[in-house]
C-alpha cells in the first residue's frame, strides 16, 4: 500500500501539471485575439513655456485625450496600462520620450473614455533643444494577462510642434 504523503504528492502533481497546461492553453488562445483600439490626443493649448533658471526648457500642455481600447480585453486580460508621451529628436539622442499622461484600465467598461487635462508629468528637456521643435504624441498600451506574457503597442499622432519663443 501506498502512504498518505505518497497519494498527496500524486494529485497535487497532476493537479498543477492540469493547471499549466490549462494557464498555457489560455495564453496561446490571445494569439487569436485581433485588438483594433483606436484613439486620438491633441494639444489644445501651450499653456506655458519658459527656461527654468538651471537652462533646461519646460512644457506645460493642455490635453485631449480620446480613446476606445475597449477591443485590448479579452477574457485573460486583467489590465492595460496606457500613457501619452510627447517624443522628439535632439542632436544628442535621436529618439527623446517623456510622458506626460499615464493611467490603468481594469475592465473593459473603463476602456472608453475621454480625458481633458494638464500633462501629468512635467515636458521638460536638458538645455534649450525645445524651441520650434517638432513632437509626436504616442500613446502606448501594455496589456497585462492573467496568464502568459505581456503585449505592448502605440498609436503615433504627428505634426506638432512647440513654439520659437519662451511665453
Amino acid at each position: 500500500m501506498h502512504s498518505f504523503g505518497y497519494r498527496a504528492n500524486a494529485v497535487v502533481t497532476f493537479a498543477v501539471t492540469i493547471l499549466a497546461v490549462m494557464c498555457a492553453m489560455a495564453s496561446l488562445s490571445d494569439n487569436f485575439n485581433s485588438p483594433s483600439p483606436t484613439a486620438d490626443v491633441k494639444v489644445l493649448n501651450v499653456n506655458w513655456f519658459q527656461k527654468q533658471p538651471n537652462g533646461n526648457d519646460e512644457v506645460s500642455l493642455t490635453l485631449n485625450i480620446t480613446a476606445d481600447l475597449s477591443s485590448l480585453f479579452t477574457w485573460n486580460t486583467k489590465q492595460v496600462f496606457v500613457f501619452v508621451a510627447a517624443e522628439y529628436e535632439t542632436p544628442q539622442n535621436a529618439l527623446n520620450q517623456v510622458s506626460l499622461w499615464d493611467g490603468i484600465i481594469q475592465s473593459k467598461e473603463h476602456a472608453v473614455f475621454w480625458i481633458h487635462t494638464t500633462n501629468k508629468y512635467r515636458f521638460t528637456d536638458q538645455g534649450n533643444n525645445l524651441r520650434g521643435k517638432d513632437y509626436n504624441l504616442t500613446l502606448h498600451w501594455h496589456i497585462m494577462p492573467k496568464t502568459g506574457k505581456m503585449f505592448a503597442d502605440k498609436i503615433v499622432m504627428t505634426g506638432y510642434s512647440l513654439p520659437e519663443e519662451y511665453r
